[in-house]
């Protein structure tokens, strides 16, 4: 079991590994992929061959999916079909 990496400060590192990502939104790392597949998370930056998240663009879509799937005017739009 890898050893979790202390944060320092009030505020989350602003590039996350996936392992980090998930373990943030409480999803595997399959699921990670799959959204970002599906569009609901941004692309990853690559530093080398790392893939790194920008925390504060995670933050802005899910952000943007929760206000979409609870706006009556979003919900009826996607209910069409």
């Amino acid at each position: 079991m890898r050893k979790q990496r202390e944060i320092y400060g009030d505020r989350p590192p602003s590039f996350v590994a996936k392992s980090t990502l998930a373990a943030e939104l409480d999803v595997s790392e399959a699921t990670v992929d799959n959204w970002v597949e599906r569009g609901i998370l941004p692309q990853p930056i690559r530093c080398g061959t790392t893939p790194r998240w920008s925390w504060a663009e995670v933050q802005a879509a899910m952000s943007q999916k929760a206000q979409a799937e609870t706006d009556p005017f979003m919900a009826g739009v996607n209910n069409v079909r």
